[in-house]
């Protein structure tokens, strides 16, 4: 429920799954702002049951927001959509739609003598019938299955909760002609490679692209680390939070060997390197589907970015 959640269009700065013993009726809370319970909210309620949900199966669960609102626990939610896997019942969802009779079938179960209130002080009988009577019932909603699959749909949790293909990437634009600062390290490494190659020529970082000597390669390299970006950030929107981060460093693991192997110049562990990363069998990852042979290559220069890899084979580090 958490992951179809933060597939919402609600403007929330923060979800909370809070389900369990003591959760004052609240499974998974969507804050509006940083004042979180104090601020406007929105409740979403899970029940698990095998049939369709009753009238008396949500009048408890009202009753506890109700008593918590009057307790001070909480300010009163925007919204409380009931969530459960066979939906409501027909009577349910009528009377879901009918606001008006929900408050007032509601009011009709705030007695003494009543099951729903057992153990209930009418003092605090008192206070919840006051507030139930001051609230519009419209709040309480339902949230209907093919609804939530489709919202679950657009999350980046859908393809590892259900299965099947992962949504159609974007084509990669390529990098933009100014180096970006994101690039920094791994530009130095290849000056590196290059100065070693050709001791006799003077690489700057902003030169490189239009080079005589070293230009092709260098756009290739870049074509490459900004393909890897873009694997980065479609993975962000797509799939489960750490699936990219797990995809490079098999890559990492796969090329580690090589790059700290003995060679005879930079650019010859850098050109072994960046070719073993395409023969590794990374048919396990969700993002093989939708990655091409570039992205192998820029997550390698991502590792070198970061200090992982080293192209003049000093200090390699294992941050995995």
């Amino acid at each position: 429920m958490l992951e179809w959640a933060k597939g919402l269009d609600g403007d929330y700065v923060q979800i909370k799954r809070l389900g369990g013993s003591g959760d004052q009726g609240v499974d998974v809370a969507a804050f509006k702002t940083a004042s979180g319970f104090e601020g406007p909210w929105d409740c979403y309620q899970g029940k698990h049951y095998a049939d369709p949900l009753r009238f008396s199966d949500i009048a408890p669960e009202i009753l506890k927001v109700l008593m918590h609102t009057a307790a001070g626990h909480y300010t009163l939610p925007d919204r409380y959509a009931f969530i459960a896997p066979r939906g409501c019942g027909t009577q349910l969802n009528r009377l879901l739609s009918r606001p008006s009779e929900l408050r007032d079938l509601f009011l009709e179960r705030l007695c003494a003598s009543d099951d729903l209130t057992k153990g209930l002080t009418d003092e605090i009988l008192g206070k919840i019938r006051a507030l139930a009577e001051a609230t519009d019932f419209s709040m309480f909603q339902s949230a209907e299955i093919l609804d939530i699959l489709e919202t679950h749909r657009k999350t980046p949790y859908y393809t590892a909760r259900f299965g099947g293909p992962l949504a159609a990437r974007p084509t990669v634009s390529g990098p933009p002609e100014e180096l970006n600062e994101i690039e920094v390290r791994y530009v130095e490494q290849l000056i590196d490679v290059y100065s070693e190659r050709y001791p006799s020529e003077a690489f700057t970082a902003v030169d490189l692209s239009s080079d005589s000597t070293v230009g092709k390669h260098f756009r290739r390299q870049r074509f490459s680390f900004y393909s890897a970006e873009a694997l980065r950030l479609y993975a962000r929107d797509s799939v489960p939070e750490g699936t990219f981060e797990a995809l490079q460093n098999d890559i990492y693991g796969g090329v580690i060997e090589v790059a700290e192997s003995d060679h005879s110049s930079g650019m010859d562990r850098l050109t072994n390197v960046l070719t073993v990363s395409g023969a590794l069998d990374l048919s396990s990852h969700t993002l093989i589907s939708v990655s091409n042979m570039d992205d192998r290559k820029g997550m390698c220069h991502q590792l070198a970015n970061e200090d992982r890899l080293n192209w003049m084979g000093q200090d390699n580090e294992d941050s995995t």
